[in-house]
């Protein structure tokens, strides 16, 4: 069963998220091939042959392709899907934005979010903010699955390297959007979706200062990336870019730190697959607590200084 796995990355390096779904890959079938889709992507399809458990690695390099437009590469994965059974993308933003056209140009239904393979027709996803599991069985040629790679381990780099193939990236370039900017904040910490330590700030942090003035800190003490709540986020205490649950990035680090957050469902579905949760909160009824590791019944302002001094 012909597996293609579309590799998500900079144009400089491999993210690990492309190892986590090669891991779900790995569960459905052996021959597994890698897309590098990008401009002067040398370096990263040279990552990308390293991996334990593929066959090949594809390579399409034109500057159409190095901003992962959507129309751009789905039509180049749609080019190459009559040689393979599954198509497969982490369900990151890129993942999320181009597979659900591959399913739509190839007519057939997408399977979001897996988080377990049944076998290989079979998969398990999240429903309901993850408060229910729905198994669903595809009956469709070809499946198109993005996978929740929180729920799988990343694959390692093996001493062999499977083959690099360039391919002919053909008329890559749509026409039909553009790229015109891309405005990165600067950020020296860790980048959330693979932070090993998470300290999340809620709405009872009060203000965007205070979020900064006690989160910020600790995070730096634990080498740690910062996180938040929706209802932080939506106060304007963070930027949108460092929400955490189902509406924002779904995490799952070794370490995550509820700082005042109540511990909502939609929040919960984005973090509660962390190894460790540590939760702070006045309220000793919060749901969070019944998720968490460890739990602090506190003010967060009297509690976090002393951590930090204990670091």
């Amino acid at each position: 069963m012909p597996i293609l796995l579309f590799a998500e990355h900079d144009n400089a390096t491999l993210s690990e998220q492309t190892a986590k779904a090669l891991s779900a890959a790995s569960q459905i079938g052996d021959d597994i091939d890698i897309l590098v889709a990008g401009a002067g992507v040398g370096a990263v399809d040279e990552q990308a042959s390293k991996l334990s458990g593929i066959r090949s690695v594809l390579v399409a390099d034109s500057d159409a392709l190095a901003n992962h437009l959507a129309e751009n590469a789905a039509d180049l994965i749609v080019s190459l899907a009559g040689d393979y059974d599954t198509i497969v993308a982490a369900a990151t933003a890129n993942g999320k934005n181009i597979l659900p056209r591959v399913a739509a140009l190839l007519d057939v239904m997408q399977v979001s979010e897996v988080m377990e393979v049944v076998d290989a027709d079979t998969f398990k996803r999240p429903i309901y903010a993850g408060n229910a599991i729905e198994v669903v069985q595809s009956t469709d040629a070809k499946k198109v699955l993005t996978i929740r790679t929180s729920s799988f381990g990343a694959v390692e780099a093996g001493d062999s390297t499977a083959e690099i193939k360039s391919i002919d990236a053909g008329s890559a370039d749509s026409g039909k959007s553009s790229f015109l900017e891309n405005i990165l904040s600067e950020n020296d910490r860790p980048e959330l979706g693979s932070a090993k330590i998470i300290v999340s700030g809620g709405r009872a942090l009060g203000s965007e200062e205070k979020f900064k003035a006690v989160i910020t800190p600790l995070a730096d003490k634990l080498g740690a990336a910062v996180g938040a709540s929706r209802a932080a986020v939506d106060a304007g205490y963070a930027p949108n870019d460092l929400q955490v649950g189902q509406t924002g990035k779904v995490v799952a680090p070794d370490l995550y730190i509820a700082c005042g957050i109540s511990g909502a469902i939609q929040h919960l579905a984005g973090m509660k697959d962390s190894k460790i949760i540590v939760a702070i909160n006045t309220d000793e009824e919060a749901p969070i607590f019944q998720v968490a590791d460890y739990g602090i019944v506190g003010d967060l302002f009297d509690i976090l200084p002393q951590l930090e001094n204990q670091l």
